[in-house]
């Protein structure tokens, strides 16, 4: 129970960076969705270059930061040891990815359909470069527990970012997608120096042997990168490609990047988890009742990303004014994107069963299967269903990745999900959320919006009921009790 506790608080802390950071990037949508001409594609010129960047951050990364917590909490390793030979790994493969980028900039620019605009692919290609320097940083203060100095660093960051946007789209007037890559670099280059002074602190050794071990054990998990953020922006990289209206590509991408935003809340919530379950999952792999503690983690997740589902579809009236008029288009797709990013929450959690086996390449068949049926559906269908094989591509991949990871981890190594309380909150899901889409059209906002948040209420009563019962909760439990 200690531990479910100490996953709640450091939740709740990484919760803070991640969600109410992303509720403040929010901001920016509707900055860019309102002031960016709609018709010239500049939105979807951003979604496609920030897709290839999620991308690149991944290779360079090389999935050190999953390897860092492994071998930081083993024993047989200093954690300094560890660490310096994580920062060197990947600061040298950034070193090699900059000097390719400024050496080849002329024949990329062109391949990827940017060859007027070099200057976009240089700036996003040094933004990259420091957030891989800066993931194994933050990564440390993960193993360190230092969730506050993480939290404001990434708050410092968005909030600087959010202040320069205002200043050069509100009062400058400069609305061009350049000024959007320009801010990123200042900003990213900016927390790269909050940095340096803990760099001094650490016994800086390097340890080829180590390096050796922990490539064996990482390279799976890059392939499990690969395939997992592949799983999320191919979609984006894609559309360009096989969308047989170029002229109209860009727009459409647009439109449907600026409507997934909305659907980003499954993803602050399944981060925010992530940050602070991964040390815990390690920490706790040789505990009696660590099975226990997985499938109850699991339920919790389910349970809860469920109830954010339901919050964003049922005010869905209200939400839709975070984007301009013009961009509206796809508001269909987000809960189908939801649903997806839900099977991507987890199958991260499934995903520790063979990470604490050190069978890491499980997870990157899984994954790479995933990927390959989200490839499949999005060039098979792209050219007729437009974004709308985007959003049900996603589901495909993701939803092939949980299930295979589900059935081998059982085999493999079993873990007693409780399926039968987790299908009741699915279940009433779905009923739920079918009774939203079937309310009148023609019924006003705000009386939508009531209907839909009664039954908001309904799913929460049916969780305090089942598994949340009110005298089991601090301070409000105290007065249950009296």
């Amino acid at each position: 129970m200690a531990n479910l506790k100490s996953l709640a608080k450091d939740t709740a802390i990484y919760g803070l960076s991640s969600i109410v950071g992303r509720f403040l990037n929010y901001l920016l949508v509707p900055l860019y969705t309102y002031y960016m001409p709609h018709d010239t594609g500049d939105y979807g010129i951003s979604t496609n270059i920030y897709a290839y960047t999620a991308l690149i951050l991944v290779l360079l990364t090389f999935g050190m930061e999953t390897t860092l917590f492994r071998f930081a909490n083993d024993e047989r390793y200093k954690s300094d040891t560890v660490f310096s030979t994580v920062m060197a790994t990947v600061g040298s493969l950034t070193i090699i990815f900059l000097l390719l980028i400024f050496g080849f900039i002329g024949p990329i620019s062109g391949a990827l359909g940017y060859s007027e605009h070099p200057d976009y692919l240089l700036m996003m290609a040094v933004v990259v470069a420091l957030d891989a320097l800066q993931a194994i940083p933050f990564s440390y203060l993960r193993f360190q527990k230092r969730a506050i100095r993480f939290a404001s660093l990434k708050l410092l960051f968005i909030a600087l970012n959010i202040a320069l946007n205002l200043i050069y789209f509100v009062l400058l007037g400069k609305t061009s997608v350049f000024y959007v890559f320009f801010i990123n670099l200042l900003c990213t280059g900016f927390i790269t120096l909050f940095f340096v002074p803990d760099l001094f602190k650490i016994h800086w050794k390097f340890d080829g042997q180590l390096l050796r071990t922990m490539l064996g054990y990482s390279w799976p998990i890059l392939i499990l990168g690969i395939a997992g953020i592949l799983n999320q922006v191919a979609d984006k990289i894609i559309f360009p490609l096989v969308y047989p209206d170029e002229s109209q590509a860009n727009v459409l991408l647009g439109d449907y990047g600026s409507c997934v935003k909305i659907a980003m809340i499954m993803a602050m919530i399944t981060q925010a988890f992530r940050y602070a379950y991964e040390p815990i999952v390690f920490a706790k792999s040789k505990d009696a009742d660590k099975t226990e503690y997985y499938a109850s983690a699991m339920k919790y997740f389910i349970i809860f990303t469920l109830l954010a589902f339901l919050c964003v579809v049922g005010w869905m009236p209200l939400l839709q004014y975070i984007i301009g008029a013009n961009y509206r288009e796809g508001l269909g797709v987000v809960p189908i994107v939801m649903a997806a990013e839900i099977m991507m929450g987890i199958y991260f959690n499934l995903s520790f069963w063979y990470k604490l086996i050190d069978k890491t390449i499980y997870g990157a068949w899984f994954s790479l299967t995933g990927c390959l049926v989200l490839f499949a559906v999005n060039i098979i269908f792209i050219p007729q269903y437009s974004y709308w094989a985007c959003a049900w591509g996603g589901v495909a991949g993701y939803g092939t990745a949980m299930v295979l990871s589900y059935f081998v981890g059982q085999k493999k190594n079993p873990i007693p999900y409780p399926m039968k309380d987790i299908a009741i909150y699915v279940v009433a899901t779905a009923v739920l959320f079918a009774v939203m889409k079937l309310l009148p059209a023609s019924w006003p906002d705000i009386l939508t919006l009531a209907v839909n948040t009664l039954l908001i209420i309904l799913f929460t009563a049916l969780i305090v009921k089942k598994d949340l019962p009110l005298k089991s909760l601090p301070i409000i439990g105290k007065k249950f009790k009296r």
